[in-house]
């Protein structure tokens, strides 16, 4: 390791390590009281496939994409002939269950209602197991009910599900399709833009539209499905307690003309004590996740070839031994979180951990190697960011160093290629999905509006870390070149920033912004040698 590489890492982290103590200081003086996220977890796979909750109760508002846009999902019990809402605000007539109770884990958001004598735990899980790969890259949601009598009485219970096509399509007056189909012991449903123009937008305040929804259900399970208009499925479920007799084949139609849907009912019949379940898998295949240089990548469950019926049979058939997994990862964590921090410490930290993976896209190079991006989210929508990367980087680093490296990569590959001629480290590798430069400041034309400091700061940083991790620096010397220009760069520049930008870019330029922190570096201060 050089010396400039050393020297530039130990100022850089004694600055890290004061912004540490002062969030820390911080939240500990936060008053105590009933965790309620501002945005609570439903669907958090991508930043794409990305559900939530934004509403006190879950059936007082519409569950909405993180964007802010409707993403409609309706739930519904039906007790003994009357039916409540557990999800969504329609139909406005029926009454809402009593939401009594509302978890956030770091892989699962679960919900407790009660009326008339039957309880119901609603729970959404996605495996974003950083230690498995394979499960965490899966666009897929298990949404469980499970239902008992509490009152020592029996009842007839009936739940019901739905989706819009909101969830496929970037504004409502798209055209969307749907079909259904079979696969061993699963019935299928599938919903999906029209156009299909895939990859052929970028920008922050966009949703997805082209890939597909899917809805797996088991089959024998008292189940039966339908798609059709909203108020069909929904007053015929409300009002009787069924589905309607067939689907509406009026299609190609845009999301917002009758708002078709995708309804799923179980009947569970007589409920008592002992406890019922019944769970759905919702899936979403964009069949390409990102545009890096002008390739397509395909996401990383794809890269031996899997297909989508591939996603759906893997997913139910491990649904059993994921849901054990996450919930002895769940505890084992928010236990060493709560030792660490204490209880709200733990309840910030989870969701910190479900944001970081959910904020970013794991997709598969052309020789199979994994790469992970990152979007900024109502920012520019960056893709890549290196000061989005750094905050992420101590999760990564914690469960899962392949991560780290399958973020750094993308922008190593970027920085040591001709196309970036700049002597410090990019801001971005594009506008997400679309990875082909960066977009930010002057981008590869000149040096205005860059944030060189910084970004050469943290990712020397990142790079250091995650060897010290591994036990090795392999990684680093595959790029040592420009990791060197880097430090160097620092090692000039780093001590005495000139007027620039940096995360903060909202404040605009300024000069010297480590002086704020007291770090400045004394006159007889030498290099120490590796």
């Amino acid at each position: 390791m050089s010396k400039h590489f050393v020297i530039i890492l130990s100022v850089l982290a004694v600055m890290t390590l004061i912004l540490t103590v002062t969030s820390i200081a911080q939240l500990s003086q936060q008053a105590p009281g009933h965790f309620r996220p501002p945005a609570v977890p439903l669907v958090a796979c991508d930043p794409y496939f990305s559900v939530w909750s934004t509403s006190d109760r879950l059936a007082d508002d519409w569950p909405r994409h993180w964007t802010g846009s409707v993403q409609a999902m309706v739930g519904m019990v039906r007790v003994d002939g009357k039916t409540y809402r557990i999800m969504g605000k329609s139909p406005e007539s029926m009454p809402a269950m009593t939401q009594t109770d509302l978890r956030v884990f770091p892989t699962r958001t679960w919900y407790s209602f009660e009326s008339d004598g039957v309880r119901v735990t609603l729970t959404f899980l996605t495996p974003l197991l950083a230690n498995d790969l394979d499960a965490m890259s899966r666009p897929v949601t298990y949404l469980t009910w499970d239902v008992r009598s509490v009152d020592g009485m029996k009842h007839s219970v009936a739940l019901y599900f739905d989706n819009s096509g909101e969830l496929v399509v970037n504004t409502s007056n798209q055209k969307i399709i749907w079909s259904r189909n079979g696969l061993d012991s699963l019935r299928i449903l599938r919903m999906g833009s029209l156009e299909q123009r895939v990859l052929e937008k970028s920008g922050d305040d966009l949703r997805i539209d082209w890939g597909y929804f899917y809805i797996a259900i088991p089959k024998g399970s008292g189940s039966s499905d339908v798609i059709t208009t909203h108020i069909a499925a929904r007053n015929t479920f409300a009002e009787k307690g069924v589905l309607p007799a067939s689907d509406d084949l009026r299609m190609p139609r845009a999301a917002d003309d009758d708002w078709p849907v995708m309804a799923v009912m179980f009947d569970l019949g007589e409920v008592e004590a002992r406890t019922i379940s019944r769970h759905l898998v919702l899936a979403y295949d964009d069949m390409y996740s990102i545009e890096f240089f002008n390739r397509k990548l395909r996401p990383y469950w794809r890269r031996k070839g899997a297909e989508v019926e591939d996603l759906l049979r893997t997913a139910e058939r491990e649904y059993r031994n994921l849901s054990v997994k996450c919930e002895k990862f769940d505890g084992e964590l928010l236990a060493d979180l709560e030792h660490i921090g204490g209880s709200k410490y733990a309840e910030l930290a989870t969701l910190a951990y479900r944001q970081c993976l959910a904020a970013q896209k794991l997709a598969v190079d052309i020789d199979g190697t994994p790469l992970f991006f990152p979007k900024e989210n109502f920012s520019n929508g960056c893709i890549s960011t290196v000061d989005v990367l750094y905050p992420a980087s101590p999760e990564l680093l914690l469960f899962n160093t392949n991560l780290l490296r399958a973020s750094l990569t993308p922008v190593l590959i970027y920085a040591s290629s001709e196309r970036w001629h700049h002597p410090f480290a990019p801001h971005d590798l594009g506008t997400y999905p679309l990875a082909n430069g960066q977009v930010y400041g002057g981008g590869e034309r000149t040096e205005e509006d860059q944030m060189p400091v910084e970004e050469c700061g943290n990712m020397l940083l990142m790079i250091a870390a995650m060897a010290k991790i591994d036990g090795n620096a392999d990684y680093a010397v595959r790029y040592w070149p420009v990791l060197s220009k880097w430090a160097g760069y620092l090692l000039q520049k780093g001590f005495d920033p000139e007027n620039q930008l940096c995360t903060d870019d909202f404040a605009g330029h300024r000069a010297r912004e480590h002086a704020e922190f007291g770090i400045i570096p004394h006159e007889d201060a030498e290099l120490v040698p590796a």
